[in-house]
């Protein structure tokens, strides 16, 4: 048994390089939402350092708000602005001598994207014009998922170690209490849950069953180096291998 661990990078914590020797794959930002030519590059290469698989992590141009801002965009807007950024990030990638492997969208962008079809054809339709190899890292169950797979695309369904669900498989939205799951030991038994069972425990107490392909840690939280060294210890205990 095996299991993807992703981490959202480049975003200004500072703990871009520890999190990448315990990660099998990065979602590093393209700078929309944070990140800029430096840091791309640099998060490149200690990608590269550590074999990491290495994706893009495109957002809403919306850099004063982290992404995290909702907006209304014309589709061939959306499937531009993602090229753009996927782009800037697979240059610096080729010159690096690396590979770039997947997508992943960021924020507010993948969480609209998860309930507003025509928005996730729309980032699909980016990644399918730039290169239908890529791997579309996108919430489990959701309709990322049936994008990617009508786009012709490769579909990754993603669970959180540290983000709270509700009883339709969503997250909590962040303006609301238990979107954040700030206890290492909850975040481990939810991971566990998510990875082996196939199955999370919403906020109601219900119980959510999800497919399971990669975990995402996310690289800006207080606690996510120390999540991810835990998390992968306790996988590697149950004999769950870490593996892109």
């Amino acid at each position: 048994m095996q299991i993807d661990l992703n981490a959202d990078l480049g975003e200004g914590a500072g703990s871009d390089e520890a999190l990448l020797a315990l990660v099998s794959s990065a979602n590093i930002a393209c700078g929309w939402h944070a990140g800029d030519a430096k840091t791309m590059q640099q998060c490149v290469r200690w990608a590269i350092r550590h074999g990491v698989a290495i994706g893009a992590h495109p957002s809403f141009p919306d850099r004063a708000n982290f992404g995290r801002s909702t907006m209304h965009l014309p589709p061939d807007e959306i499937t531009a602005g993602v090229l753009y950024q996927i782009g800037a990030l697979a240059a610096i990638v080729k010159a690096e001598g690396g590979t770039l492997v997947h997508v992943k969208p960021h924020g507010q962008l993948y969480n609209q994207a998860a309930k507003e079809p025509e928005l996730a054809a729309a980032i699909c339709e980016a990644v399918r014009r730039f290169d239908p190899s890529l791997k579309f890292f996108g919430l489990a169950g959701s309709g990322m998922i049936d994008a990617a797979r009508k786009a012709g695309l490769t579909p990754v369904e993603e669970v959180f170690a540290d983000r709270g669900y509700q009883s339709d498989g969503s997250l909590v939205p962040r303006s609301q209490p238990g979107a954040l799951i700030e206890d290492e030991a909850q975040s481990l038994a939810q991971t566990l849950s998510l990875v082996r069972d196939h199955q999370v425990t919403a906020i109601d107490g219900s119980i959510v069953a999800v497919n399971a392909q990669t975990v995402c840690l996310h690289g800006d939280g207080a606690h996510a180096l120390a999540f991810a060294k835990r998390i992968r210890e306790r996988l590697l205990e149950e004999g769950i291998a870490v593996h892109a």
